[in-house]
């Protein structure tokens, strides 16, 4: 499964590429508003960055003008992926884009039938948004399985973006059912590496050796 970083932070996403823990980033109006930067200039540094796709929002709401603002984005760099939403008007954008070869996230799915029509829109990636689904108390996680089984029953080839993601264990279960992608923001990332075995573990060893009176020169 690839990580995506869900943050318009440079200084986040360049610690996490140091262990090689980034192959994408996602961002949006909010991260977009919390950097205080323009959004061209976040956006080329962002996919100057990390070495795969950079998702950005287009915030037109007819498809004409969701093309025309994409393809200004598109401009920036040759990684970016330009987010569309699951709305007849974003379909009918994305379709245009992948008919160029543009890389397309179909974003605000939540449903296996939305994740149906991304793929045969031709979208790159479609993005399920796990939190929100488990806010209104339904199943985030089945739906990326239901989306795989349904995805691997036709050899679709667009990818299983999830987003939303709150929890390591968001990022687990999304491992288990089988998305591709998974994009977070940088403090969930850090903290999969978090267990209280391992400090207890650590801690005894450390102990130990100090015991010993030995040091490894």
């Amino acid at each position: 499964m690839k990580f995506f970083v869900d943050t318009a932070d440079i200084t986040a996403i360049r610690d996490l590429k140091e262990l090689g823990m980034v192959e994408g980033a996602t961002t949006n109006p909010s991260l977009i508003l919390k950097s205080g930067r323009d959004v061209f200039d976040v956006t080329k540094e962002l996919c100057e960055t990390v070495p795969g796709p950079v998702s950005i929002q287009v915030m037109a709401i007819d498809a004409k003008a969701m093309i025309e603002e994409g393809l200004k984005l598109a401009k920036i760099a040759p990684n970016i992926a330009i987010n569309v939403p699951m709305t007849w008007e974003g379909l009918t954008a994305c379709r245009a884009f992948a008919s160029e070869g543009q890389m397309v996230n179909v974003t605000f799915c939540f449903t296996v039938n939305q994740a149906l029509l991304a793929a045969k829109a031709g979208a790159t990636f479609v993005s399920p948004f796990i939190a929100q689904l488990e806010d209104e108390s339904m199943d985030g996680m089945q739906l990326i399985k239901n989306i795989r089984t349904v995805y691997e029953n036709y050899d679709m080839k667009t990818e299983i973006l999830a987003a939303s993601i709150r929890s390591v264990n968001h990022i687990s279960e999304c491992a288990r059912n089988g998305a591709d992608v998974v994009t977070a923001p940088p403090e969930v990332i850090k903290a999969m590496v978090q267990h209280p075995l391992t400090d207890e573990q650590l801690g005894q060893s450390m102990s130990d050796w100090e015991k010993t009176g030995q040091q490894i020169a």
